[in-house]
């Protein structure tokens, strides 16, 4: 088989960058080693800059976004029994939507079946070869048979534990990380939100999140250490932690019921340098991990897609390879600028073992100064809508 682009991982990064190519005339392959099912079975965030969403409206897939995805004008930071808006669209102008990855994972998937793009999924082995020269190449196993994909360039969309960031010689990377000591547990239940925004608390007992799918479904988070399971959190147990750590009028607001997934998320933070290789080029969660707090790690892959397909389509239709050749520093200055903001937030709403009754004084009064300043609020709000491409 022969393509011009060969995408590993079919999560929302590698089918964002298929739809585009497709839309724009470059034939394209997309790979992945699970199935179509086990990939919607993914919980993931869902919370998309307007730059994700201007792209989903690019590749054609944005209906059932713009129909189902619920507009975010703001969000609130709860500390000191205290609840604070940050309203984001009187500051930027701009808003975020909420909308589950995995539906937003589901439309383009549609998309790509529609146009007839060519998928491949439960391909075992799928490895890249030859980037560093002219002719690379993806080989994969089905069906008994070892099959090879002839290309123009790899684009590795496959994830933090997938083969393309591995493939490449550790001589020729450089990784930083930063790990965390606590994680979220968090759930999903059919019942309504507490607030129709999203709700950041800081409390000494620990950080909480109040978020949302849709009208019907929430999604809530605490901070808990490491060294616990979810098997010893009950639903019970969950709801009584949460309303703890929430401002009275907010833990009013919870409605309790049975959830439908549970699990822990650990905290890090995670970026190698550079993002291409040759032929191969490193996207999304291949190349970078950020602490949720922000909610930037879609909305991440999604501005290192646009940087790598605009190259991509520059080089087919203008024979150039300014926008390739550009494509790791551009995609890096927004990742690190992504990662502080991350870090920050994360640094400004959870208990670390230091952080101690003076410790929570100064968070206190950081989070006050933030509300209280025009200029910082300002700041807050233009990073969490996201910076511009």
């Amino acid at each position: 088989m022969r393509t011009r682009v060969a995408i590993i991982g079919s999560g929302p990064s590698g089918l964002l960058l298929g739809q585009l190519l497709t839309g724009a005339g470059i034939d394209n392959v997309v790979l992945d080693r699970v199935s179509q099912d086990y990939v919607l079975g993914r919980v993931r965030a869902g919370v998309l800059e307007s730059g994700t969403v201007a792209q989903m409206d690019e590749c054609g897939a944005a209906a059932r976004l713009h129909r189902e995805g619920l507009p975010h004008h703001g969000v609130s930071l709860a500390f000191d029994g205290q609840n604070h808006r940050i309203d984001f669209s009187a500051m930027t102008g701009r808003h975020v939507t909420v909308y589950g990855q995995t539906e937003m994972t589901h439309d383009l998937m549609d998309h790509r079946a529609a146009s007839g793009a060519v998928s491949i999924y439960e391909a075992a082995n799928v490895t890249p070869h030859g980037f560093d020269g002219d002719r690379p190449y993806v080989t994969y196993d089905k069906d008994g048979a070892t099959h090879r994909i002839d290309c123009d360039f790899i684009a590795g969309c496959d994830g933090f534990h997938g083969i393309s960031r591995k493939s490449v010689p550790a001589s020729g990377i450089t990784t930083y990380e930063k790990i965390y000591d606590f994680g979220w547990l968090g759930i999903l239940a059919e019942v309504p939100p507490a607030s129709e925004e999203l709700i950041y608390a800081n409390h000494p007992r620990g950080f909480a999140l109040c978020s949302m799918r849709s009208k019907t479904r929430s999604r809530y988070y605490i901070q808990i250490p490491l060294d616990q399971t979810v098997e010893g959190w009950s639903d019970a147990a969950f709801w009584d932690e949460l309303r703890r750590r929430l401002p009275e009028r907010d833990a009013a607001a919870v409605t309790t019921g049975p959830s439908f997934e549970k699990s822990i998320a650990p905290l890090r933070a995670f970026v190698a340098e550079p993002m291409r290789f040759g032929r191969l080029f490193l996207v999304g969660d291949a190349a970078h991990i950020v602490p949720p707090t922000g909610a930037k790690g879609l909305n991440l892959a999604a501005s290192d897609v646009h940087y790598l397909f605009n190259g991509l389509r520059e080089h087919y239709a203008e024979t150039s390879t300014a926008g390739i050749d550009a494509y790791s520093a551009r995609a890096l200055a927004r990742v690190w600028k992504s990662v502080r903001f991350s870090m920050w937030l994360t640094s400004l709403m959870h208990k670390f073992p230091e952080t101690g009754p003076f410790g929570q004084r100064i968070q206190e009064a950081e989070l006050g100064y933030v509300v209280g300043s025009e200029a910082a609020s300002t700041a807050l709000a233009e990073n969490y809508v996201g910076l511009p491409y």
